[in-house]
């Protein structure tokens, strides 16, 4: 089963991730991180279908998508 792990303090909030994520899965928190921005939420994991493009399109690299026990990451190359 994936799972998306949003590193909070990176977070900016810029919402991509929300924009992106086919499922809807994603949305924004009422909790502020230590920079000063409302972060991105995990709302319901259970409908997350592993695609990694909430990761893709994060421009603070503050998302991974693990799937079982393998860990997937963008690598620009």
């Amino acid at each position: 089963m994936p799972r998306v792990l949003i590193e909070q303090a990176l977070c900016k909030g810029c919402e991509r991730c929300v924009e992106a994520c086919p499922q809807k899965i994603l949305g924004m928190s009422k909790k502020i991180n230590p920079m000063g921005y409302f972060m991105a939420q995990v709302e319901e994991q259970p409908r997350c279908i592993g695609c990694c493009l909430c990761a893709i399109s994060c421009p603070d690299c503050a998302i991974q998508v693990g799937m079982g026990g393998t860990q997937y990451r963008l690598f620009e190359y």
